[in-house]
């Protein structure tokens, strides 16, 4: 017989979970991605409109479907980087996220790393159709590695629950 033992939250990640800012899809977004896996309830997907003469963020949206972490995760980092230009925003590490919330437990860190992920796609996918600038990285970064991987672990324990 396993025990659950409540996750604490700071109250900023619960803030946001009940009432999280910048939710849904962007029309005419010019960015967007998705870091996660359905089968296993964590997923993040992010949308950017970004000015194309400065690569400024102009809005940034998203949709989660999660934990309280995984929402209040997504919902800061589009505050985060609105306003920011794409460099900036690259920079933005899930320790960054996790920070801005006043901490995450330690087994939720992932939600950060998700978040991040679908920012980092998101940035890659708007420079699939342009020039990419020197800044951005030949090389997956440490948090889209990270992102693939717990999505490869996502779907393992998913095919394991099926069993």
């Amino acid at each position: 017989m396993s025990s659950r033992v409540p996750l604490t939250y700071g109250k900023k990640v619960i803030e946001l979970f009940k009432n999280p800012k910048n939710v849904g899809k962007i029309e005419g977004a010019n960015a967007e991605a998705l870091a996660g896996s359905l089968a296993c309830g964590d997923m993040i997907a992010i949308y950017l409109k970004v000015d194309e003469t400065s690569d400024k963020i102009i809005d940034a949206k998203f949709e989660s479907y999660g934990c309280a972490a995984n929402i209040a995760a997504a919902s800061i980092l589009t505050e985060m980087i609105k306003g920011r230009n794409l460099s900036e925003a690259w920079k933005i590490s899930w320790k960054d996220v996790s920070d801005e919330l006043g901490g995450l437990p330690q087994v939720k860190y992932h939600c950060g790393v998700l978040a991040v992920g679908a920012l980092r796609r998101a940035i890659r996918a708007y420079y699939e159709k342009r020039q990419k600038p020197n800044w951005l990285p030949k090389e997956l970064s440490q948090e889209e590695r990270h992102a693939l991987e717990e999505e490869k672990l996502m779907e393992i324990l998913a095919k394991r629950s099926q069993k």
